[in-house]
């Protein structure tokens, strides 16, 4: 599935004219540096004009930087859609007995949060293209500020590949603008991830898999979204 999604997004770009998800931008590489300050951390990076926000950390990411509860110390998280790094390097550094893998679609991405995790000296980031992640991989914490305008579609097809593979009692928080639908992505995230877990329930034995999805915070005309692994339910 993974392959799918990088491989129709690539073709998405092309036809509607090149855009930050594009698999292998072929727009000028403009760099530019900047300083950011998220959650008490200070990290120097370096960006390009074809990832996302790649002039400034944007406004959804601060607001899942800043709302999101403390992490723990330790475990597998995920950043989906990593862009040129931010969440990815906060989550390395709160948590620098975690491993953090960070994935995107597109290449430029993928080498700027390999490169900002080593210029801040952290090591415990991992950065790949969504198509490189083992999908045997299981996450105890997944952040995202999710790809909005890749088109509803696509945008659903990312999350399902991803929010399946939280461990029980883990959590995913995603940011979403409220005017590009964050309200209605919640009942469907519910109801998609029920049906995904009726089906592994109808094809496995073992306890059943419950996910609860709900609305944790809003900010700024954002808002940020709690999947919750709570089998016990």
């Amino acid at each position: 599935m993974n392959r799918d999604y990088q491989r129709r997004n690539s073709s998405a770009a092309r036809q509607g004219g090149e855009q930050y998800f594009a698999a292998t931008p072929t727009t000028e590489d403009i760099r530019q540096s900047f300083d950011i300050s998220p959650r008490g951390h200070h990290f120097s990076v370096e960006t390009s004009r074809s990832v996302f926000s790649g002039s400034r950390l944007d406004l959804g990411t601060s607001v899942l930087l800043s709302k999101a509860p403390e992490l723990p110390q330790e475990g597998n998280f995920l950043d989906i859609g990593c862009g040129w790094g931010p969440i990815a390097l906060t989550m390395a550094a709160e948590s620098p007995q975690a491993q953090v893998y960070a994935v995107d679609v597109n290449e430029r991405a993928v080498a700027l949060t390999s490169s900002n995790a080593k210029r801040n000296g952290i090591h415990n980031v991992q950065a790949m293209l969504t198509s490189q992640l083992d999908e045997n991989l299981r996450f105890d914490v997944m952040w995202s500020n999710p790809p909005i305008r890749v088109g509803k579609e696509e945008l659903h097809t990312l999350l399902m590949t991803y929010l399946p593979r939280l461990n029980v009692d883990s959590v995913a928080y995603l940011v979403v603008q409220k005017n590009l639908g964050a309200d209605s992505l919640i009942p469907w995230l519910q109801k998609a991830l029920d049906e995904w877990s009726a089906a592994q329930a109808s094809s496995q034995e073992g306890s059943p898999v419950h996910f609860s999805v709900s609305k944790a915070a809003s900010q700024k005309g954002y808002r940020l979204i709690e999947v919750l692994r709570d089998d016990e339910v």
